[in-house]
């Protein structure tokens, strides 16, 4: 890893912003530059920030089974790289997760991205994702159905959560035609 990236890393995971935070700022992200796929998803979650790891829970374990990817793999850093919308937990909200910081993502994307030069693919996992690099959707649900129509290196998915068993038990077209797709891209790159 470079002296500058390591810098970019230091300085990202030292970040204090948002030092108003319910269990305070932890930054939590892998990156490397020899990366070609990214995976932003939404925030950390109460166990990821204990555990320091992203996708460190449920959704993981689900969003780890649909690109057919061991732990091994997935936590690569110099392969895969994940970059949250926000890198800190925001805390819980009336109906679950509060959603991500809006100052996080326009403060820390663009030297991030910048600094990942092989990336390839971009997995938009989660509303906020969507919204933020593709623009306001009429729904997730209609930007994940036009995958292909996103621009490349971008690819949307809904966010596994186990939250949204209902909407995938109810969308059979999701794990039966995105999540293959998603899949071959993902394993084309490794």
């Amino acid at each position: 890893m470079s002296d500058s990236f390591a810098d970019l890393l230091a300085r990202v995971r030292t970040c204090r912003h948002c030092a108003d935070l319910p269990l305070g700022p932890r930054p939590v992200l892998r990156a490397a530059p020899q990366a070609r796929i990214l995976i932003v998803g939404q925030a950390p979650g109460r166990r990821v920030h204990e555990t320091g790891l992203p996708w460190n829970d449920p959704s993981g374990d689900c969003l780890r089974r649909w690109l057919a990817l061991d732990r091994e793999t997935f936590y690569d850093a110099e392969r895969i790289a994940i970059v949250p919308m926000g890198l800190c937990y925001p805390g819980r909200g009336p109906s679950g997760d509060l959603p991500p910081r809006r100052e996080c993502a326009p403060r820390w994307h663009p030297p991030l991205l910048a600094a990942l030069p092989r990336l390839e693919l971009v997995l938009l996992v989660g509303r906020y994702a969507i919204e933020h690099y593709l623009g306001r959707q009429s729904s997730v649900a209609a930007a994940v159905r036009d995958w292909g129509k996103a621009p490349p290196p971008f690819f949307p998915l809904v966010h596994p959560s186990p939250r949204n068993r209902r909407w995938l038990r109810d969308n059979p077209w999701f794990e039966a035609e995105v999540v293959p797709a998603a899949r071959a891209r993902v394993h084309a790159l490794l």
